[in-house]
């Protein structure tokens, strides 16, 4: 027997943090950078989704290029995913715009809670554990590790940003006691534009595309920055009646010169609005804004993402 389902996290403001998905983008910031954030999926929706990450990346030009090292945690129901990952990136000059290749390596954990696990034909008493009468399901906590790798490239120039990364190069697979977990090879498709439309407000649109070549889900966003220090988007998630998820209301503030506090509100527009109260996220995000070394800097330095 087998089960299918999307494996990545989601996150609507995905076009603040591209290594998320490809960890090619490491350096990319052109200095140091650390961004946090959380999301709460579908709230009052029993078992709904809740994730956390943590990402920090840097400019290394003795070396090429960049060094980045992510953490999230992901929450679904019964289940909990788990990975740390470090990524390398190289960077080579194009004129007035970077290419970059990057590769990532790391360790995936995923878990399941048996006790949290009902079925039709269980029988759930207070006081005695949990009988699922089902052998292939667990009735306690199981969890296993594997290895994984992932592979980017990402192009920045002045006005136009594109990058396509890949997850789980080898489709691994987390070995559990009841069952085995497989990790399924994923294509990321960002691309980004920065346009100024005054002195005092820029335009940034946004589209990230997410398949494991069965699948395709869609996110497309544009995030004006206004005066310098705030930010107000709208998003959308989806592309036809079938995948039509959430329209999405974004909004940040400038806390200082290096620190940008940015939220987003999913409202659900799907089948599943009637069980939910839409979904809540939160980034913070730090930049150094300025070079880490005085010495051997690339041509350009520049970065059109920091809105």
């Amino acid at each position: 027997m087998s089960l299918c389902a999307q494996q990545p996290a989601q996150y609507s403001l995905f076009m603040l943090n591209p290594m998320q998905w490809n960890p090619a983008y490491a350096g990319l910031d052109h200095s140091l950078s650390i961004s946090a954030g959380y999301r709460k999926q579908w709230t009052q929706l029993p078992g709904s989704p809740a994730g956390q990450y943590i990402a920090t990346h840097l400019p290394l030009y003795f070396i090429g290029g960049g060094l980045g090292l992510q953490v999230e945690n992901d929450r679904l129901g019964a289940g909990r995913f788990s990975s740390a990952q470090l990524n390398y990136s190289f960077h080579r000059p194009l004129g007035n715009a970077l290419l970059a290749v990057g590769f990532g390596a790391g360790i995936t954990q995923r878990s399941l809670d048996g006790s949290l696990i009902r079925t039709p034909d269980g029988v759930y008493e207070p006081g005695s554990g949990p009988n699922h009468n089902d052998p292939l399901l667990p009735v306690g906590l199981e969890s296993g590790m594997t290895p994984t790798f992932h592979a980017g490239v990402y192009f920045q120039s002045e006005r136009f940003e594109a990058g396509l990364g890949l997850r789980h190069l080898t489709r691994p697979e987390v070995e559990l006691p009841s069952f085995n977990f497989q990790l399924e090879r994923s294509f990321f498709l960002q691309l980004g534009g920065h346009f100024d439309l005054g002195d005092k407000l820029s335009v940034h649109p946004a589209l990230l595309v997410r398949s494991d070549m069965v699948e395709t889900q869609t996110d497309v966003a544009a995030l004006f920055r206004i005066q310098q220090n705030l930010l107000a988007g709208i998003g959308f998630r989806g592309y036809s009646n079938d995948t039509g998820d959430a329209v999405i209301g974004m909004a940040g503030f400038q806390l200082s010169e290096n620190l940008l506090l940015a939220y987003a509100y999913d409202a659900t527009v799907s089948g599943l609005r009637n069980a939910n109260n839409g979904s809540h996220e939160i980034m913070l995000q730090y930049n150094l804004n300025r070079p880490l070394v005085q010495a051997r800097l690339p041509r350009i330095i520049y970065n059109p993402r920091t809105l």
